[in-house]
């Protein structure tokens, strides 16, 4: 999912972040401006344990370094000094939609995702016209279930605000990873649940077409539909390609042009983009895409040595 104005998971303590966003907010008002205060200090408490981890690991990595059980403990007793300060904002301030959303962010890191729902439940009740909330809801639903609410959470989301891509993007990979559910609610085929989550990238990227992460998510869908829609696949690709920001992900890509190409038997060009795959983090998927490239023109000389031997001499 895609993550907004999220610190990114610190530690065994942090869950994955799942495309939180919290509606952004003037500073003229002075409770606006405490609340901004209060979502920096989050942000810079999240940098800090971040440096921790960082430094703990390289210290580990020289034989060092303290247990993870004492950095934990570090961990969640810097995250207690924000959580006390937002509970604290918000028994001053019961009725301000806006808070409740940003401490649900701050929980949602966290892994309380019971208070986190409660949070997300009474900003809904207080303001039920904040697209954020519905889709924080709709992420929430889509983890924990039920899997119905979060689709109903997404488009009213999409209908408070259809121009925030990030939630097209959430939606659809919501419907692509449920496609049962989806079939099941929406009385759809298969292949129309993936024409759906098609459709619902296709929105965001229009909104964010120079969205990576995005792109990618695009492309990936190609892969489960059938029959393969190749000139299309290779086409979101491509224009994944343009978009990678740095090596890495320029060879994710070529990882992936590889496999279409051994898939629709262009072994040559898959040939040639493994050749560009040099990182190691993706040494394992390249040895076992070269295995099966190997494989495969293995059996096509295979079949060309049948053909050539069967085929009636010819002479004087």
């Amino acid at each position: 999912m895609v993550a907004t104005n999220q610190p990114a998971a610190l530690s065994n303590l942090v869950t994955q972040t799942t495309g939180i966003s919290v509606t952004a907010i003037s500073t003229n008002d002075p409770v606006e401006q405490e609340l901004s205060k209060l979502e920096n200090d989050d942000d810079a408490a999240a940098a800090e344990v971040d440096g921790w981890i960082r430094e703990n690991d390289q210290f580990k990595a020289k034989g060092a370094g303290i247990p993870d059980a004492e950095l934990n403990r570090r961990i969640r007793a810097r995250f207690d000094i924000c959580k006390k300060a937002y509970e604290d904002f918000i028994k001053r301030h019961p009725q301000y939609a806006q808070a409740r959303i940003a401490y649900a962010s701050l929980l949602h890191d966290l892994g309380e995702e019971d208070t986190e729902s409660d949070q997300l439940l009474k900003a809904r009740d207080i303001d039920p016209t904040i697209p954020s909330v519905w889709n924080n809801l709709g992420n929430y639903y889509g983890e924990f279930g039920p899997m119905t609410n979060a689709f109903k959470c997404y488009e009213k989301a999409i209908q408070l605000d259809p121009t925030e891509p990030v939630y097209y993007h959430n939606f659809g990979d919501t419907v692509f990873l449920y496609r049962k559910d989806v079939r099941e609610y929406y009385h759809i085929n298969e292949q129309q649940v993936f024409d759906k989550a098609v459709g619902l990238y296709r929105e965001a990227m229009k909104l964010d077409p120079t969205n990576f992460s995005l792109a990618t998510d695009v492309a990936t869908t190609y892969y489960g539909i059938r029959p393969f829609r190749t000139n299309d696949a290779f086409v979101c690709w491509t224009n994944a390609l343009k978009l990678a920001n740095d090596e890495i992900q320029r060879e994710y890509v070529y990882v992936h042009l590889a496999r279409i190409n051994i898939k629709v038997d262009r072994l040559a060009e898959a040939q040639h983009f493994l050749d560009e795959v040099t990182n190691s983090s993706y040494g394992d998927l390249k040895r076992r895409l070269q295995r099966n490239l190997n494989e495969e023109k293995a059996t096509n000389s295979a079949a060309a040595k049948a053909v050539q031997s069967n085929s009636p001499a010819t002479g004087p």
